[in-house]
């Protein structure tokens, strides 16, 4: 009994590192708007949008300990990273070069 009482505390305060730093990211982006991907076994990755057009992400241990933190963050969720919300995300020069130099041999970030 003991040892699960121990994995719901360590899920509990995974959980809420994650919110708060969901709430950190909300807040300085004037607001954040968010989506939960599986990563397999790696768990799961919380891309974060804000209002402003910033953009970050997170990775919990588990999808199920993702939505928990989400939840707890009070933000909305999309099942999908696409339409209105995929269009909010502001990318920059470094964002641009990175892709166009990974992808299509363009200019590297050297």
């Amino acid at each position: 009994m003991a040892d699960t009482q121990q994995v719901d505390a360590k899920a509990e305060r995974t959980v809420a590192r994650l919110a708060k730093r969901i709430g950190a990211f909300s807040k300085a982006h004037g607001g954040a708007e968010g989506q939960v991907a599986y990563l397999g076994q790696r768990g799961a990755r919380i891309v974060l949008v804000g209002e402003d057009g910033g953009w970050g992400d997170l990775v919990a241990p588990s999808y199920a300990i993702a939505e928990q933190a989400v939840a707890k963050a009070g933000i909305t969720v999309h099942e999908d990273f696409d339409g209105e919300f995929a269009a909010k995300v502001r990318t920059g020069p470094y964002e641009w070069t990175r892709m166009a130099g990974i992808q299509v041999g363009g200019p590297s970030n050297g």
